[in-house]
């Protein structure tokens, strides 16, 4: 393949890679000169959130899977100013190989707010493009939950009630957020079944079974008196 052949395919996988993504929202933007990061092929900024902007990578040539992971992996560690990244691969099989390499890396992939996009090659491809949702042991999905729906409380109480907490929400975020399908990680076929088992999950999860001062999803809602602690998962 000559060069011009290299570059003509890398620019269309950019060009397919920018399409989709500003369909799903994202539109791109020049570099962040503010984040330190490995040489992406481009940069995006989520719809409605300038400072949210992400450092895009594509395979360097059609069929690879690594998509730069390892290099971002080596410079995200320990950084805190970035941690955000969409690679995009072309399969479902590559996303999965993708998100296990990232899952191999030191800290846990909560860590960083990391997509990986799915863009089949060829206009009629199927599927369609897609962000590729991730697999992750129950507890995790537990620990997420919990995060996430204080954090739900928190603004119900901020708003008085005018912003009622809703735990659909909660498994929007855990999807949309975290990139956690939660289905395939509870091993269930229905949102119903999953907060049912997060619900039975967290009943256990305490570091003093028993002890319901010790479980680590109970919400404190007032200093003192009875309804002082709330069970999130009751509510």
């Amino acid at each position: 393949m000559s060069d011009s052949d290299r570059v003509g395919a890398a620019s269309e996988r950019t060009r397919d890679a920018e399409n989709v993504l500003k369909r799903l929202g994202y539109a791109r933007v020049e570099p962040s000169r503010r984040e330190k990061t490995t040489e992406p092929s481009f940069w995006v900024q989520e719809a409605g959130v300038p400072r949210r902007t992400f450092p895009v990578y594509l395979p360097a040539a059609r069929g690879e899977v690594d998509s730069g992971i390892d290099r971002w992996v080596e410079v995200a560690r320990g950084t805190p100013q970035t941690r955000r990244a969409i690679f995009v691969v072309p399969n479902d099989t590559a996303a999965e190989a993708a998100w296990a390499r990232l899952s191999r890396a030191p800290g846990s992939t909560i860590d960083h707010e990391v997509s990986i996009l799915v863009v089949p090659p060829g206009p009629k491809a199927e599927p369609a493009p897609h962000f590729h949702l991730r697999s992750v042991p129950p507890k995790e999905v537990l620990r997420i939950a919990t995060g996430v729906v204080v954090g739900l409380f928190r603004r119900a109480q901020s708003s008085e009630g005018s912003d009622p907490v809703d735990f659909e929400e909660m498994l929007v975020h855990l999807r949309a957020r975290f990139g956690i399908d939660v289905q395939r990680s509870l091993g269930v076929g229905s949102d119903e079944d999953a907060l049912f088992l997060l619900y039975q999950l967290a009943l256990r999860d305490s570091y003093a079974p028993g002890d319901p001062g010790a479980n680590l999803h109970l919400l404190v809602l007032k200093p003192t008196g009875p309804a002082a602690r709330l069970p999130w998962f009751a509510a």
